[in-house]
């Protein structure tokens, strides 16, 4: 795990981050990694200072707008439409559930490259994965090691749902719509995870951020102040609960988005959570997952890197291309990324989106099987399959060993039934819009 706390990691990390963006970082990136291998404070502290004052590339091509710009970029909001949702309890019954149990077939090998992802399978005896990851006793060659969560996520070793941030998240935001309603202010958020989160519970950029909010800074600063991880994932998996709020209204769900996200996030981290809320609102409209993307995608701003990569993605499935063909084009396109970043992870879940074959197993499979962040794809994966086609899409095989109960480190909610989740989803839903009535 990545610690803010820890010039070892966040200065090479800011290198990367850099290079990435297309800053003219030069041999500062491997200077950094050699300074942090050192323990070298000093000059650690001397790089981050000379990345500070990097220029950016005159050829870089791409335009990614701040939040306020974004902002007039959205899709305007729908006035009414939840009432007209064909399905609307179930479906956000069969998000939840979808969630959950993706998110626990994604944990245990979260980090891994595609390769060790199959490797470890094969081995164990699961590829392809129909189902939760064995434990094996002993790692096959080629396989260094699990996510820590493996003795506690695998097949046979929970009754309930293991707790996972990405689980987290989805709750915090229930809560913040619970207690705030579409009101909800960035400044409302921050004073909520302090409230509702352990510290250690949280990761790269919300915790850079939580540290953030200790040390005295207000947002938008605590997405930017000694924050690497501000283009990473942490932000698309906090949208769920917005899209689930708003079904069929991406423009809204992504509005709300936009406002959790510039506490921790800028640029592509920032479109990630926009994408991801208005895919999961696009989903309850629809029964195609490539409408539902098209949903998203109208929250993403053209020129930038994310929207290169979905129109890629997209256009490959429209040419029929192979899903082979797919994931080789998303790894030469996204290989520079570290395996948090948000956009290489996002082509991932539009790649197995697209070609899951509308088997709900098949779908997070292919999620997995790319590796990266594993547990955080296959968790929106499934949240976006459970919409699409409600709860008899989730086998009940899988659904019955967590027994439909979540276990959670967000205050108020360990145990919860998914049950209860959709119910007060649904209530969200329900709530009269601006210009029109929910009938």
């Amino acid at each position: 795990m990545h610690d803010v706390l820890d010039d070892r990691d966040l200065v090479p990390d800011e290198a990367e981050q850099r290079a990435t963006s297309g800053y003219q970082v030069g041999s500062l990136v491997e200077e950094a990694r050699t300074a942090a291998r050192a323990d070298d404070r000093p000059r650690l502290a001397e790089i981050e200072t000379e990345l500070a004052a990097t220029p950016r590339d005159p050829g870089w091509r791409y335009h990614e707008p701040g939040a306020d710009e974004l902002e007039t970029l959205l899709p305007a909001p729908t006035p009414a439409a939840p009432g007209q949702v064909v399905d609307l309890a179930d479906r956000l019954y069969g998000a939840w559930l979808g969630r959950c149990v993706a998110n626990t077939m994604g944990k245990p090998v979260e980090g891994l490259t595609a390769a060790e992802v199959e490797t470890y399978l094969r081995a164990a005896g699961a590829w392809p994965q129909q189902g939760f990851v064995p434990l094996l006793d002993e790692l096959p060659a080629g396989v260094s090691h699990l996510h820590e969560s493996a003795p506690i996520a695998s097949v046979g070793r929970f009754s309930s749902i293991p707790r996972d941030d990405d689980l987290d998240w989805t709750l915090v935001g229930l809560h913040l719509l619970e207690t705030y309603g579409d009101a909800v202010t960035t400044e409302d958020i921050a004073r909520e995870w302090l409230n509702l989160l352990p510290f250690t519970q949280t990761f790269t950029a919300e915790r850079a951020a939580y540290r953030n909010l200790v040390g005295g800074l207000h947002p938008p600063e605590t997405a930017t102040w000694r924050n690497p991880y501000r283009e990473w994932i942490g932000a698309l998996i906090r949208a769920d609960a917005f899209g689930y709020a708003h079904p069929g209204d991406p423009g809204r769900a992504a509005r709300l988005a936009l406002t959790d996200a510039r506490l921790s996030h800028v640029a592509n981290g920032i479109y990630g959570e926009t994408w991801a809320a208005g895919l999961v609102a696009g989903a309850f409209t629809t029964r195609h997952p490539l409408e539902a993307l098209a949903a998203g995608r109208s929250c993403v701003p053209d020129g930038s890197r994310l929207a290169e990569v979905l129109d890629g993605v997209t256009a490959l499935a429209t040419d029929e291309a192979s899903y082979e063909d797919a994931r080789a084009w998303l790894r030469e396109h996204t290989g520079q990324y570290n395996w948090v970043h948000t956009i290489n992870n996002a082509g991932i879940i539009a790649v197995a989106l697209l070609w899951g074959e509308g088997d709900f197993v098949t779908t997070v499979a292919r999620s997995v099987a790319a590796g990266l962040d594993t547990d955080s794809n296959a968790a929106t994966v499934g949240s976006v399959f459970g919409a699409l086609y409600g709860s008899a899409a989730i086998p009940a095989d899988l659904r019955a060993v967590g027994g439909e109960r979540l276990t959670s480190a967000v205050q108020g909610f360990d145990g919860i039934a998914l049950a209860e989740l959709a119910e007060r989803s649904l209530r969200l839903a329900m709530r009269p819009r601006p210009g029109g009535e929910n009938a």
